[in-house]
């Protein structure tokens, strides 16, 4: 599967496009790039809507899409 992002930055609102179980994180669950681990891999903490943390995974470009919420600018 090819990157869903490749210019991710720290505190990117993300979502998960696959489950990881070993992590309790299902596919569409959103979370915040907290760190850079290295080239397309990347700490991501899930909080719940209180701010809670509840997870952090490590996960590469494949596994989450940056979500945007404005439109993007065309020249």
């Amino acid at each position: 599967m090819a990157p869903m992002d490749t210019d991710t930055h720290l505190l990117d609102v993300v979502a998960l496009t696959v489950d990881l179980p070993e992590k309790g994180l299902v596919r569409g669950q959103v979370g915040t790039v907290v760190e850079m681990i290295g080239p397309g891999t990347y700490e991501v903490e899930f909080s719940d809507d209180e701010g809670r943390s509840y997870a952090q995974a490590t996960l590469n470009d494949d596994q989450y899409m940056v979500l945007h919420y404005r439109p993007e600018l065309t020249d």
